[in-house]
């Protein structure tokens, strides 16, 4: 006999930090807000940025061309696309569509020396805001984050946790990390923030300007950001 067809609904899914629970009331003594962004689509393209089948391939389907400045990251139809190097790029994308983009990438690079891969089971996303953010960044890692302009992303280190680092706006950032590393991240964030007052929340609160409306909810204008 043929076996049944299982099926996972959206609402089973659980985030690595679902355990934490967002204070309701807002408090006027917190520097920062932080939310988790839960269950986004990460898809991972390789291929080399001189070639001009993959780039063409990769932009029919994404609706832009894959960014080629270091540390430049692109709002685009698909999601949000962040380079990584020069032959690889993430594109972050709504949950409900990754499965979709996945066969639109493969069908049209067909033929080209590429690869797609589907990282959604393995990342999530942390969204940290406040007048303090880029304070609580400085004692977290080595990298110079008040020199990284809105727009750009970058991958570095967080004690003994890699992660890429998203600013989307001047009002904070996104990190993104492996899932294995969340409550990890989570506890150094949330001890190093002690200073400055941690307000964990939800992401209509603290939302971010290009991955929060992957989530749903209002479209966040198309364009692509320029890095400084």
């Amino acid at each position: 006999m043929p076996k049944p067809a299982y099926t996972v609904a959206a609402d089973a899914l659980r985030s690595p930090l679902c355990h934490l629970q967002p204070t309701a009331a807002g408090r006027g003594d917190a520097g920062l807000l932080a939310a988790e962004l839960p269950h986004l689509g990460y898809l991972v393209l390789r291929g080399r940025a001189d070639d001009v089948a993959f780039m063409s391939a990769v932009a029919g389907v994404i609706g832009a061309p894959l960014p080629t400045q270091p540390r430049a990251a692109l709002r685009c139809a698909a999601g949000v696309v962040l380079w990584q190097s020069p032959d690889e790029w993430w594109l972050l994308c709504a949950r409900s569509q990754r499965e979709r983009l996945v066969a639109a990438l493969e069908d049209a690079l067909r033929g080209c020396f590429a690869q797609v891969a589907d990282n959604s089971g393995g990342f999530t996303a942390l969204r940290i805001s406040g007048a303090q953010h880029l304070r609580l960044l400085s004692h977290l890692s080595p990298y110079d984050f008040e020199g990284l302009a809105v727009g750009q992303c970058v991958s570095t280190v967080m004690s003994k946790a890699g992660f890429t680092l998203l600013r989307s706006d001047a009002q904070g950032v996104t990190l993104v990390f492996r899932r294995s590393f969340a409550d990890y991240i989570w506890r150094l964030v949330e001890r190093t923030a002690r200073p400055y007052g941690l307000q964990l929340t939800d992401t209509r609160a603290c939302t971010d300007a290009l991955l929060t409306p992957l989530l749903g909810g209002t479209e966040a204008p198309r364009r692509q950001l320029q890095p400084a």
